[in-house]
């Protein structure tokens, strides 16, 4: 699959659709315990979103675009995921930070909005709708790197960027409480990646300056600096919700920590190419925006997609996917007690 040519019309249906693969194939079978764990996945977050088949459970479908509740196919859960949502609304953005995103106006209170919605008809009554979350698994994300992204691309000042991570840690907690009002028990939080070794900023920010590298791998240590901050927050403020509602589980999702892995031993992973993106070209870093993968001219990936990081300059290829949600999955049976429903 990687190593085809995606294109354009099939492009932009799979950014609506959420399409990148985290939680992927290949965490099939890890666990035989797993399906007895939750009935339903529900998901929440961006294009870096998908769901695990690894629970026992099929692949959740996607709910955004089918206005008619009819058309959604409910057997395990849904995922309300769309490729671009911000954890912000592009209003507060624009006028708030001068954010100017064409991609989507899609924001995290939106997809939650659309699961209180479609709720009711997922369930015969309060109380059998509060069974289905309570055997339910809630992802909440990745979150808010569209946020920083697009502020960072557009040139923004970090200092001013750093505003937004209060208020996008705010996002995360403030549905978890909704969402814990209305049944739900178990919830994965991932943490943001380190953005500072991502194609697409190192070649935003490009430079002769070699103190802002890591001289270990190559990754803008400023960047990551502002990923470990998000993280950080977040974390405090998962603890908090984790005293204010001791009987639920939060699995915070280090994805961080596990991806720095990759880039600080590569060949214990495989990987070849750290910091180039597989589907792109230009510049060291294989990437370039006005040439994007998927689009003509270009047509074609790098030969061995799994020997590479980055697919696209911002999503992670299949083979760094499959260690990530591995690690994730571990951490996620570790923390929940699975018991028959």
């Amino acid at each position: 699959m990687l190593s085809m040519a995606i294109s354009p019309s099939c492009w932009l249906l799979k950014q609506r659709l959420a399409f990148v693969f985290l939680f992927v194939v290949v965490v099939t079978g890890i666990n035989p315990l797993a399906d007895r764990c939750f009935t339903s996945i529900f998901s929440f977050g961006d294009s870096l979103m998908d769901t695990a088949e690894g629970l026992g459970i099929p692949f959740v479908q996607p709910s955004y675009g089918a206005k008619n509740r009819k058309l959604v196919k409910f057997e395990k859960g849904l995922n309300f995921a769309v490729a671009g949502a911000t954890a912000l609304n592009s209003s507060f953005l624009k006028a708030n930070i001068g954010i100017h995103d064409g991609n989507t106006d899609i924001s995290f209170g939106d997809e939650l909005n659309s699961f209180k919605d479609l709720l009711p008809s997922l369930c015969s009554s309060s109380s059998h709708c509060k069974m289905l979350l309570r055997n339910s698994l809630i992802v909440m994300g990745e979150i808010g790197g569209n946020d920083y992204r697009h502020a960072f691309k557009q040139g923004i000042k970090v200092e001013k960027i750093r505003q937004l991570v209060p208020l996008v840690v705010d996002v995360v907690a403030s549905a978890i409480n909704e969402l814990v009002e209305l049944g739900a028990v178990t919830f994965l939080v991932p943490g943001g990646f380190p953005i500072g070794c991502s194609p697409d900023l190192l070649t935003k920010f490009q430079g002769s300056n070699k103190d802002k590298y890591d001289p270990l791998t190559g990754c803008l240590t400023w960047l990551n600096q502002f990923s470990e901050h998000h993280n950080e927050l977040l974390r405090k403020e998962l603890e908090k919700l984790r005293n204010h509602h001791p009987d639920i589980t939060i699995v915070y999702a280090d994805y961080y920590n596990t991806t720095m892995r990759f880039y600080h031993s590569p060949k214990q992973f495989g990987f070849k190419e750290t910091l180039k993106a597989c589907c792109g070209t230009g510049g060291p870093y294989s990437y370039n925006s006005s040439r994007s993968c998927g689009y003509p001219p270009l047509k074609s990936s790098c030969n061995n997609p799994f020997s590479y990081i980055s697919w696209d300059g911002m999503h992670y290829t299949e083979a760094a996917n499959k260690w990530l949600a591995n690690a994730v999955f571990e951490e996620l049976m570790k923390a929940v007690t699975c018991v028959p429903h």
